[in-house]
This record gives structure tokens, sequence and C-alpha cells, in this order.
């Protein structure tokens, strides 16, 4: 007989999450968060799984972070499934879920909004300018609210994740950081709430994102050149259906600066494309060479 988890605490105020969260501490517990924006799917419940190998307590957030988003993204549309998701939220032990609405996170006079370079700048940022600046805010504050030991996040955002670890180490916030391998579908393609957005002829072609990345990490991998690497997996997506592509791009896997195999630091394949009115984005890492 399947063992039961008991269901999730719930706090939607600052002030209920700060009793959960001092109860804890009092206990001498120690808490890992992981911060989500909801429409759980299973890469989600993986990082709680982590979570809960790292800490005590875990907290999951579930908030859709109107700061990320600008005016013309799917903010409005962002797929939303509160009840589900503490269904599924209670199947692999969560503490307590903090569930905010947007005017409790920005109380009425927000105005402070942290800026962010360095891993922040090209990729994502040259495209959605906004977005990282959001972000940042967002997790710092969900960092000074829920006050965790660690924080989990998934690589599927991978300058997301290189983003915060800056953020954490430039502001020295008590916190860890650690990303978690991406979640893939049997055919490769990266668990994503935005997949729910895919026609069923789009989602028999959105694998071909991950299969033209990992193509580029083989290719430059064993020496091979970055610029015909890139322009071939820029070909097979435009045949796959993908477009406009925004960028497939080689970078430092901790930098997210230019990358040289004789360097012997460990690279990052990143892209993002558009499949229909779905932007889908994706990250491998670059195989080291063998002993």
């Amino acid at each position: 007989m399947a063992r039961t988890q008991p269901t999730p605490g719930m706090a939607r105020t600052l002030e209920d999450l700060r009793r959960h969260i001092a109860r804890m501490r009092k206990a001498g517990e120690t808490v890992a968060l992981v911060p989500t924006m909801g429409a759980l799917h299973d890469g989600h419940l993986t990082l709680v799984r982590t979570a809960r190998k790292k800490a005590q307590r875990v907290v999951v957030s579930i908030f859709v972070n109107p700061t990320q988003f600008a005016p013309n993204e799917d903010l409005a549309r962002y797929p939303r499934d509160e009840a589900g998701d503490l269904e599924k939220l209670a199947t692999v032990g969560t503490d307590l879920v903090w569930a905010p609405a947007p005017d409790e996170m920005y109380r009425p006079g927000f105005a402070t909004r942290i800026e962010v370079g360095g891993a922040a700048e090209g990729l994502e940022g040259s495209f959605r300018p906004h977005h990282f600046g959001g972000v940042a805010t967002v997790c710092c504050k969900l960092f000074s609210q829920v006050t965790p030991d660690i924080a989990l996040f998934g690589e599927k955002d991978y300058q997301q994740l290189c983003v915060i670890r800056q953020m954490v180490r430039d502001l020295d916030l008590p916190l860890a950081i650690q990303g978690v391998p991406t979640v893939r579908e049997k055919d490769g393609l990266a668990l994503s709430s935005r997949n729910a957005y895919l026609t069923p002829e789009q989602r028999a072609a959105a694998p071909a994102l991950n299969a033209a990345i990992r193509a580029v990490a083989a290719t430059v991998a064993t020496g091979g050149r970055q610029a015909p690497a890139i322009k071939a997996a820029g070909k097979a997506l435009e045949r796959a259906g993908f477009g406009p592509i925004d960028y497939v791009a080689i970078a430092d896997a901790e930098t997210l600066g230019p990358w040289q195999a004789r360097s012997g630091r460990p690279g990052r394949v990143l892209a993002a494309a558009k499949l229909g009115a779905t932007r889908l984005i994706d990250n491998v890492a670059i195989p080291r060479p063998k002993a």
C-alpha cells in the first residue's frame, strides 16, 4: 500500500509565512526553497525530491512573477493550476507552500528593483532585457522572506541559474544555490510549463531543438569549428519548423562568456527559438574530452 504524504501547509501572507518559518527554526530545522511559477511538472517535482535530501524542511513558492514579463509576453495566459499543483506537491513531501498574491509580494508603493549585469548580459538578456532584473528582484525577496539554507533551480533555465548564483555571491546572501539537471521527455524535449501551448504537430517537432544543440556540443567537443556547427543547427531548426531562431550559442558554463575547447573549462550550448507562437529554450553541457 502506497504511503500517503501529509498535505503541505499553506501561507498566503508574509505574516503567516514568517510564523511557519519561525516554528521550523525554533525546532532547529534546516530549510530548502524551491521557487516556481506553478503549472508544475515532473521537473519541478524533481527539484522538491532533491530538496528533501538537502534539508529537513522544504518550502515551495508558487508565484507568477509579473515583473519578469514584458507587456507583449504571456503573463495573462501563463498556465495556472494551483489545485493540481498542491496535489502534486503532497506526493513529494512538501512541508509548506508560499503562494502570495501579486499585491502581497509587491505591496503598494513598491519601488525597488535589482539591476543585474555579468551573466545576465547577452542570450536571454538581449531578447528579454527586462527579464533578469525581475527574476533577481523576486528571488531576492523570496530569499529574504523564507530565509532558506539552500535554494534549488533547474538547469533548463541555465542563464537564470547563473544570474541567481551571481546575485547571491555579489550580495553576500547567506544561502547555497544548487542547480538540478534538466528533466526531459523520452524524446529529449525539456519539460516546461510552456509545452502546454504546443499543438500536436508542434510537439512532434519540438525535440529538434535538443537534437540540434546536442549536435553542436558533440562537434565542438572534438575540436570542430563553432561557427559552422551553429549555422548547421540553425538550418536544422528551420527545417523542423522553428523560427525565428533567437540564438544558438556556445558559452563558458560558469561565466557565460566565450568558450574555447583548448581552455579546459566547462562549456555549454544554449538555444532559444519559436515554434509557432511558443518560445522554447534549452541547453546542454559540452562533453569533456576523454582522458
